[in-house]
């Protein structure tokens, strides 16, 4: 061990890794070599400084990779649902070190971080106040906390939904201190069966927006109008829990009806709640938007400590806001609203043309129209049309494994047993680099 330390390439390795590291790994590989000797014969310093190396390398290899989504699911909640815009990703890079995340530059003394996008959030949502928390589970649970800890919160049993992480509304109503009443059936809720619940033990009416099913046929339910007057007559606080974050409809022409935060909020809703890494694009974090009075009560909450956001979040989600200041712009600059907006023209085009730099002699690689969808629980059942690469003639299982297995993993689905990358997911840019991933994982898979 003394040698192998002492050999002039381990310097390099101990100023990238640290001596301890290194040393982790020289062991390793003289242990294997011995094994693989039955502890006799000749070990050659420089194959173990190699394999040590190798060792190294595998160790320092994040878990969190970089990966290229051809999935044809937008918002890929296993991806991590949206991709951050560039001015985004250049925020979080600025807020990593020291910032001015509790401190006012005018005073200097302590503020709060809290401060940083409510202003913004109310600007384009037109609430009058607005705070943010690390995600939509925890807006949610803050707000039947403060609103109705150890009271009554009204819900449709239409709306009792289990979302991802069997996350069940049920089950955040009564671990925040508080009493589910249902009300009305799965498929027809009126505003009078909510008339009906409300009593001195009413502390909320909490909507829910039911986003990755559809209730189809013999359905009714109240608009938001209508439970905003009902609350307001008994006195009872009303919250809308929207969940994807979409502002306005305007963002999304052409696509199927979806609840909007300004919609609800002008709809009368004391509190919408929403996720900033959905339809809005952003870094995970839960937005709630709403009264001043109703947003003050949840800042003086203890739990909100517990559901605090992180300062690099904090500055993602300004820069994001900021886009959409000018709606066009967002539209541009956003990856998920530019990936939803994108014609089926310019997918197909983008496949084309890329198609080419799939080197793989002897196999058929065809680009076929097929249907991507929003993903992260919004507009189920809603297709859109896409463009991918079908790859005939090969194993899809074991190319679905080689294309996961690379530097930087391609991420398809197979579909008729076909390994397919939908080209509608993968970023503008991308296309050459996942081309000859492909052609790698195609080779390798050939030649087994």
């Amino acid at each position: 061990m003394d040698s192998l330390l002492a050999d002039p390439g381990v310097d390099a390795l101990v100023d990238r890794y640290g001596r301890e590291t290194v040393k982790r790994s020289l062991r390793t590989a003289v242990d294997r070599a011995r094994r693989a000797t039955d502890g006799k014969g000749a070990r050659d310093p420089a194959s173990l400084l190699a394999a040590a190396e190798d060792d190294l390398v595998a160790r320092a290899r994040p878990s969190l990779a970089s990966v290229i989504n051809g999935t044809g699911v937008v918002l890929h909640t296993n991806l991590g649902r949206a991709p951050l815009a560039p001015e985004a990703i250049a925020a979080q890079t600025r807020a990593a070190g020291y910032g001015n995340v509790e401190l006012s530059l005018e005073t200097g003394a302590r503020g709060s971080r809290y401060d940083h996008c409510a202003e913004l959030i109310c600007e384009l949502t037109g609430a009058e106040a607005a705070v943010v928390t690390n995600n939509n589970a925890a807006a949610v649970s803050l707000v039947v906390n403060e609103l109705a800890r150890e009271r009554e919160v009204l819900v449709s049993r239409g709306e009792l939904v289990e979302i991802g992480g069997t996350f069940r509304i049920p089950d955040v109503i009564t671990r925040s201190g508080s009493r589910l009443r249902e009300v009305g059936t799965t498929n027809r809720t009126r505003v009078g069966d909510y008339a009906s619940a409300l009593g001195a033990e009413s502390g909320l009416i909490l909507r829910v927006h039911p986003s990755n099913y559809r209730v189809e046929g013999f359905v009714e339910r109240p608009t938001v109008e209508d439970l905003a007057a009902l609350a307001a007559s008994a006195n009872v606080a009303f919250a809308h829990d929207v969940g994807s974050g979409l502002l306005s409809k305007e963002l999304l022409p052409g696509f199927p009806d979806e609840p909007t935060v300004r919609g609800s909020l002008r709809g009368g809703a004391g509190l919408v709640t929403f996720s900033g890494d959905k339809l809005l694009g952003g870094p995970q974090a839960g937005i709630i938007a709403g009264a001043s009075d109703l947003v003050k009560r949840l800042k003086g909450n203890p739990l909100l400590r517990a559901f605090r956001v992180d300062k690099t979040t904090l500055a993602a989600l300004e820069a994001t806001l900021m886009l959409y200041r000018d709606p066009e712009l967002a539209s541009r600059r956003i990856p998920t609203l530019r990936m939803l907006r994108e014609s089926l023209v310019s997918v197909e085009s983008r496949a084309r043309t890329a198609l080419p730099y799939v080197s793989a002699a002897g196999v058929e690689i065809e680009v076929a129209r097929t249907g991507a969808v929003v993903g992260g629980g919004a507009f189920p059942g809603f297709e859109l049309e896409s463009a991918a690469w079908v790859v005939k003639g090969v194993d899809p299982e074991p190319l679905a494994l080689a294309a996961r297995r690379q530097a930087r993993p391609l991420l398809g689905r197979i579909v008729d047993g076909a390994f397919t990358i939908d080209l509608r997911t993968i970023a503008a840019g991308d296309e050459t680099e996942a081309a000859r991933i492909l052609s790698a994982c195609i080779g390798a898979v050939r030649d087994e």
